[in-house]
């Protein structure tokens, strides 16, 4: 018999409606998690279904019983999790990294580090203490794929290759573009020919980190599930 993997999820053909919803169930939870959000003929896709209303069932079945949520409006990417769910039973993720507020891709402006939650990512080999996500606010990356709303994850370091996307300061302040090194000399370049390149002087430069991943959430969506910040 002939099987499917998908996102770690095994999935075989014929199996019974209620394990397949299951099965549907992870893979939407996974990929919202992400920051991809499956649409139905991917679902239809991912699970062999020969026709999209099947698809359109387990979903809708899923929806009724409270596991997801449906957006108004006709999009095939309006779901999301519920805002009450329990993100401990968030099993595929093995840490959740701080998300530290919004970061400018234009000019420069004051880094927030005030924590808005916790935000959940799949499991990886490379360690995760180091990690951190941040918002991204301006349309300096564009060229890059990173625009305004979004979500990067970063990776705590203060060395970077030429080439690299970095969140960086410049005294107090803070920017994500692309690095460059030559001949000692660091610059700071946008992916939008309507910026100019920063060229920070030695002293007020600091290098945070490198963006390792972007994550955007559709319009209606809800946006990413985060865990609260527990305050004193």
């Amino acid at each position: 018999m002939s099987v499917l993997f998908l996102t770690g999820i095994l999935v075989a053909p014929y199996t019974p409606a209620g394990k397949t919803r299951r099965k549907v169930y992870e893979f939407m939870r996974v990929r919202i998690l992400e920051g991809r959000v499956p649409s139905v003929r991917e679902v239809q896709k991912a699970f062999g279904f020969r026709a999209v209303q099947s698809a359109h069932r387990h979903l809708q079945a899923l929806v009724d019983e409270g596991l997801l949520v449906r957006s108004r409006g006709r999009r095939s990417r309006a779901y999301r999790l519920p805002w009450n769910a329990d993100p401990a039973q968030l099993s595929f993720a093995d840490t959740w990294v701080p998300l530290l507020g919004r970061v400018q891709a234009g000019a420069l402006t004051t880094a927030l580090e005030d924590p808005e939650g916790y935000l959940a990512i799949a499991k990886r080999t490379a360690s995760t203490a180091n990690l951190f996500a941040l918002r991204i606010r301006g349309e300096s990356m564009r060229k890059a794929g990173i625009f305004d709303g979004d979500i990067v994850i970063v990776h705590r370091q203060s060395e970077a290759e030429s080439g690299d996307i970095v969140v960086a300061f410049v005294g107090d302040e803070a920017t994500v573009k692309r690095f460059s090194l030559s001949r000692g000399r660091v610059r700071l370049l946008p992916e939008n020919d309507d910026f100019e390149p920063i060229i920070p002087k030695t002293d007020d430069f600091f290098l945070l980190g490198k963006v390792v991943e972007v994550r955007r959430y559709l319009p209606g969506s809800g946006g990413p599930p985060l865990r609260e910040v527990a305050r004193s």
